[in-house]
């Protein structure tokens, strides 16, 4: 019996009965598997020819095995009981999750805040290992984060070569000068992108490091490898890439629900895969990790994707249209609470809900689903979902705003207390004298019917983690879907979508002064200018793609900070 389960209720359920025999008939899992690159057309052929790797990494990936395995007795001997990972985007996600689910610790820096970069590597420095990951070699805030560890290992009279592992893609920039400079390298496979790398060197060297099963890992994606490569219409990955992206009309919105899923974070390593892939020319799937259970509204432009636990039995109400005091309850709130795959629900249960999903399976098995199911609706929204154009330009932005370091800020359009408040993206402020007033005017540009508020928080994910709360009471407010995004990790996810898909979003960016600065070695900027200058060029590129986007700098941070979820918890009070 397979680890994976699912089930679909009205408008995915419509679609996978409309499409799933299309795509069987046009072999589209064993040419995925073959690795055939022309299944998403001419313009993507060149760019998939090295990006399909992924499909045989539950087999691939064996050889890492040992090589993990030894490396991790050797640190342990060494005294080495912490490992950090500094890495972005799928790099770091994956990682998270992986080793969540196995319940083991593992400390992922993925921010250039000088204030949370200053506290991971003070931290139990003796104790710590570091793995350092960029496919590119390149990418500016790894070597940034390494450059620190470099500088405090030496201070502190530590080997930094015994102390820090570098992944990365063979040939990479990277590659050649940690290799000069005596650091332990592992090299990933190339020939896989940054997102579908969950089974690669990046996923599997800092989880393996860190004490996770990452050889139970692969058997639970390889168990399922066989049945996601069949042509037939049992094949979970064709009828979760056809609820995803095969409905009509379009609903481009993904509600991902934990349920009681035993994949601990999962829906923030789903939403960087998906958003990544297909976020790009005007349109694509905007995955939305809901903050505890089902929204109250429903979405006539969204899937609701229940995720739940693998084999697990779920007790319901007979009446489940009705809460514990007798009142209607909203469809949606039905369909979040809804049986498990394979179990039976009556029609009328169902009510209007519209779209539901719902899915079950191991870790290793989701992992690889995911990526197949994201690949196939990649190929019905007739987009390349292995490329991400506007990440890109997001960095030229920042690489010019860094250039213009120390100059003087924009002024704001008004203050509010500790919050400068800033716009971009049209004419939309009016006469708005106060924060919540903003907040009002921002909401006020949001389209009823297709729309999505983005908060983007560039601020101490583990400090400030209660701010994450503001997109459910958005949610709750707007009756729209609403992101929350940790910068500068989103701009390695959600941020091609924000960018690249449909032009529906606006946007809310929260920016802070440091307590203190922090220099980068070697550099001739610090981490403060650094993600400024990213906060920055994030916020141009969206205003020059014509997204509006209301820029709240806190000048006192726990003042500001409060300001700002009053304002986001309560908006237009």
């Amino acid at each position: 019996m397979s680890s994976l389960e699912i089930t679909a209720r009205g408008a995915a359920a419509d679609a996978i009965a409309t499409l799933v025999p299309q795509l069987v008939k046009d072999e589209v899992a064993s040419r995925l598997f073959a690795k055939d690159a022309t299944l998403w057309g001419k313009d993507a052929e060149e760019e998939a020819s090295k990006r399909l790797s992924w499909v045989s990494l539950p087999r691939s990936s064996r050889p890492l095995l040992g090589e993990i395995a030894a490396l991790r007795e050797e640190l342990h001997g060494e005294g080495v009981s912490r490992i950090v990972l500094c890495g972005m985007g799928g790099s770091s996600l994956a990682p998270e999750v992986i080793c969540a689910t196995a319940g083991v610790d593992i400390v992922v820096l993925d921010s250039s805040a000088p204030d949370v970069v200053r506290r991971v590597v003070a931290k139990d420095l003796e104790k710590t290992a570091v793995v350092v990951s960029s496919k590119s070699g390149a990418t500016v805030e790894t070597d940034s984060q390494r450059r620190a560890f470099e500088q405090a290992f030496a201070v502190a009279g530590i080997d930094a070569t015994r102390r820090i592992i570098v992944v990365t893609d063979p040939g990479s920039p990277l590659d050649g000068e940690a290799r000069t400079a005596g650091f332990r390298v592992i090299n990933a496979d190339p020939d896989v992108g940054g997102r579908y790398s969950a089974l690669t060197a990046f996923g599997l060297v800092p989880s393996g490091l860190a004490g996770a099963d990452i050889g139970a890992l692969l058997d639970d994606a390889e168990a399922v490898a066989d049945l996601l490569a069949a042509d037939d219409e049992g094949n979970p990955a064709l009828q979760l890439g056809a609820a995803m992206a095969g409905t009509k009309p379009l609903r481009d919105k993904l509600v991902l629900v934990d349920a009681g899923t035993e994949n601990v974070g999962f829906g923030a390593w789903a939403e960087q895969l998906i958003a990544e892939s297909t976020g790009k020319d005007g349109t694509g799937i905007l995955p939305v990790v809901a903050d505890g259970d089902a929204p109250k509204h429903a979405y006539a432009d969204a899937n609701l994707v229940r995720l739940v636990a693998t084999g697990g039995d779920e007790d319901f109400d007979d009446d489940l249209t009705t809460d514990v005091e007798g009142n209607p309850r909203h469809p949606d709130s039905i369909a979040a609470e809804q049986p498990g795959p394979g179990d039976s629900l009556p029609q009328e249960n169902v009510g209007d809900s519209g779209s539901v999903i719902t899915v079950a399976g191991t870790l290793g098995a989701q992992l690889l689903l995911w990526e197949v199911a994201t690949a196939v609706a990649g190929r019905l929204l007739d987009i390349n979902p292995f490329d991400q154009p506007d990440v890109e330009s997001a960095k030229k932005a920042a690489r010019g705003l860094l250039d213009q370091a120390g100059t003087a800020a924009e002024e704001p359009a008004f203050v509010d207390g500790s919050v400068e408040v800033r716009t971009l993206g049209g004419d939309w402020l009016g006469d708005a004298p106060t924060l919540p007033a903003a907040v009002a005017a921002l909401l006020g540009q949001l389209d009823e019917s297709s729309g999505y508020v983005a908060v983007m928080a560039y601020l101490d994910r583990e400090q400030d983690a209660d701010l994450e709360h503001v997109a459910r009471a958005l949610f709750d407010h707007t009756g729209r879907p609403v992101t929350f995004g940790w910068g500068p990790r989103f701009l390695h996810s959600t941020g091609q979508y924000h960018k690249g898909g449909p032009a529906n979003g606006v946007f809310i960016q929260v920016t802070a002064a440091p307590e203190e600065d922090l220099a980068v070695p070697g550099r001739d900027f610090t981490f403060g200018e650094f993600i400024a200058a990213q906060a920055g060029g994030d916020a141009q590129v969206l205003a020059e793609h014509g997204r509006p986007v209301l820029r709240l700098h806190l000048t006192q941070h726990g003042r500001g900070l409060s300001q700002v979820q009053s304002a986001l918890t309560t908006p237009g009070a």
